[in-house]
């Protein structure tokens, strides 16, 4: 029984390998590359972890950091959905959830129903450590964006209405770093890197 467990919980780590292959439509602020959804993941976890005292909120960081690991996890069959893509969205739902069903279940039950509560956790935004953990996932991409000279938001064409309500989630979990969010969105669109 416990050999069967294990056997599970290796399978799992082995998929889990193929989250570096998950290229995301946000590069590297060098812009070298396109990040890969493993990066994304560790890189938005360690934001929590250093940026957790600006929080609105008391919070259970050690939470909010399992559920940033694990909130792309369902990109392995899903793939990444490029937030400002309208079409791509329509579908992203049930694909994400015929993908949790897959990733989720390749654990024993018990541990599987853990993990894929943390994901729907994030994915529900409702309780503190959801909000923060959104608040991050979606500053990264905004520096990367920033700190590139437009990146995504040049590329596509993104107007400022596009921008505000993606970054909205970050409002409610941190009010200091919502004021630095706004401040980066206004000069980035003075610079010309979000249409107005």
């Amino acid at each position: 029984m416990v050999k069967d467990r294990l056997n599970k919980d290796i399978q799992f780590i082995l998929e889990l390998d193929k989250m570096k292959s998950i290229l995301r439509q946000t590069s590297l602020i060098d812009g070298s590359r396109n990040e890969n959804d493993a990066e994304h993941s560790w890189h938005i976890a360690v934001m929590a972890m250093v940026l957790s005292e600006y929080a609105n909120k008391e919070i259970d960081i050690c939470k909010a950091i399992k559920m940033l690991l694990v909130h792309d996890i369902i990109e392995i069959y899903a793939g990444d959905t490029f937030c400002y893509d309208t079409e791509a969205n329509k579908s992203k739902k049930e694909r994400e959830l015929e993908a949790a069903d897959r990733i989720f279940g390749i654990l024993d039950q018990d541990k599987g129903r853990k993990i894929r509560e943390l994901w729907e956790e994030f994915e529900e935004m409702k309780t503190d450590e959801a909000i923060f953990a959104a608040a991050m996932d979606r500053m990264q991409p905004l520096f990367s964006n920033y700190y590139s000279g437009g990146g995504t938001w040049k590329k596509y064409n993104v107007k400022r209405e596009q921008v505000y309500k993606r970054m909205e989630p970050i409002k409610y979990a941190s009010k200091q770093l919502w004021e630095f969010t706004v401040s980066m969105i206004e000069d980035a669109i003075e610079k010309g890197y979000i249409s107005d």
